[in-house]
């Protein structure tokens, strides 16, 4: 499938499947040398390259560089202290022109650099010759083989206090979590993949970038109407604070859901009132309210939580959700509600939940779990196990994982989605998808995608009132 991503293990092991299948690893590494020297030679004119070799097969790779920049030009040599071994050693002999020791001497003159000096599976800070000559890099354009050097191929986290700035990075048959990952994806500049020869069947993941090539759009049909769509319900807050509210429920109609209603406790009816036209307002009173409501079973989706307030009553109002039988988005006050007894919630959840919290609400229901030593991907992926629903960690990475190891990386996400009230738009989203029948992973995914997208096409001057109008265009943009 397309946008698969590998660990660095399970990229290990893809090259051993070839090596198995009748590929010459020799033969690979002369593959990926050359893809990088191509992508390089699209991108720059011949200059001075001063390549960085370390002692693997990193280095193996950036002598196979060094042989295809001289050919097309460029004035090359090679910077190395390590004697290379194996197939490494084996492009080191083929590489016959300038070499220097490896010091931040070997920079001098040059107007390019690549860092062949470790791939993804390093572990450790850089330190030593390699730490100093990343530290005199300063302004110096880099190309990164694999992943820029001292960045964790598999959590996107620096692993010391010397990592490379990369403006290109090229990877190899599939891209890696540090490729998608904050800061990892901004540190990689520009990330191509290139094939290298290795049989696509070797990519044996359950982790994707999330793209339309991850979901389907639940389309309307010729001869549909808006009761097959789905009717999603979002619960308003008192009447100081019904915005965030409105703003899923437009979300959530704007995405395609045939029917959207605010749910309102009667202090909020006015206000609600004088602000919904095509959304419906539905009076309850408390838990027991919210209760009779939602036994209607075509409400089949539910918000909960934006500007809902913290507290025993949003506790109670989530355990009537929960117990509806409806699909449920539970966000912001629903989440913090639960922070002094995060088990109460876990042990009420079911697998049409999806969980959307950012990083301070994920802190406080999954102590400790945000480790940067385990990352951001494998925390989702522990969450969602302890959940057994689909949890999405928001960020400019958002991570969305759900049971059975299933997970995806959102990285269409611009800075400018981080404003007030863009979260609430994101909940009715993902609610409006999940009432028109979408699983609680593909909603998630898809309602992801299509917030970052529209967030894209506006552009600055974001405010969260501009994502659901956008949602149109993004749409049209799917369209087969």
């Amino acid at each position: 499938m397309s946008g698969q991503i590998l660990t660095s293990a399970q990229m290990a092991e893809a090259d051993k499947f070839a090596v198995a299948r009748g590929v010459p690893s020799l033969t690979l590494m002369e593959n990926a040398g050359k893809a990088v020297a191509d992508a390089i030679g699209a991108r720059f004119k011949p200059c001075p390259v001063t390549v960085l070799c370390g002692p693997g097969n990193n280095g193996g790779d950036g002598f196979v560089v060094a042989r295809h920049l001289d050919e097309q030009g460029f004035t090359v040599r090679v910077a190395h202290d390590a004697d290379h071994k194996g197939d490494a050693g084996t492009m080191s002999a083929r590489w016959k022109g300038a070499r220097v020791a490896l010091t931040p001497a070997a920079l001098e003159s040059a107007r390019l650099v690549v860092d062949g000096l470790f791939g993804a599976g390093l572990s450790r800070p850089l330190e030593g010759a390699p730490a100093q000559v990343v530290e005199a890099l300063n302004d110096l354009p880099v190309v990164a083989i694999d992943v820029p050097s001292g960045i964790s191929g598999d959590t996107g986290q620096p692993l010391g206090a010397v990592t490379v700035t990369a403006v290109l990075t090229v990877t190899f048959f599939r891209k890696k979590p540090g490729h998608l990952l904050l800061p990892g994806r901004a540190l990689c500049g520009e990330v191509v993949v290139a094939e290298i020869g290795i049989p696509a069947e070797a990519a044996n993941t359950a982790l994707h970038e999330n793209t339309p090539a991850l979901w389907r759009y639940p389309w309307p049909k010729p001869d549909g109407h808006k009761y097959a769509r789905g009717h999603c319900v979002v619960v308003s807050g008192l009447a100081h604070a019904t915005g965030a509210a409105r703003l899923a429920a437009s979300a959530a109609l704007r995405v395609g859901a045939g029917l959207v209603s605010v749910a309102s406790p009667p202090d909020a009816m006015a206000v609600n009132a004088a602000h919904l036209t095509a959304i419906m307002l539905k009076p309850f009173d408390g838990a027991s309210g919210l209760g009779e409501l939602l036994s209607d079973k075509r409400l089949n989706a539910v918000v909960l939580g934006p500007g809902l307030g913290v507290g025993g009553e949003t506790r109670t109002l989530v355990d009537v959700v929960l117990k509806s039988g409806a699909a449920v988005v539970l966000d912001a006050d629903a989440l913090t509600s639960f922070q002094d007894d995060p088990e109460a919630l876990f042990n009420r959840l079911h697998g049409a939940c999806v969980l959307t919290p950012h990083a301070g609400e994920f802190e406080r229901l999954f102590p400790a779990l945000l480790d940067a030593s385990a990352g951001k991907l494998e925390a989702v992926r522990a969450a969602s196990a302890r959940t057994g629903c689909v949890v999405l960690l928001k960020g400019g990475d958002t991570v969305i994982a759900g049971p059975g190891d299933k997970a995806t990386i959102n990285a269409n996400a611009p800075p400018t989605l981080a404003t007030a009230g863009a979260g609430d738009v994101l909940a009715g989203l993902i609610a409006g998808l999940l009432a028109q029948g979408m699983n609680a992973f593909d909603a998630a995914a898809c309602g992801a995608w299509l917030h970052g997208d529209a967030a894209a096409r506006f552009g600055p001057g974001l405010i969260a009132e501009d994502l659901p109008e956008m949602i149109p265009a993004v749409l049209a943009g799917l369209k087969p």
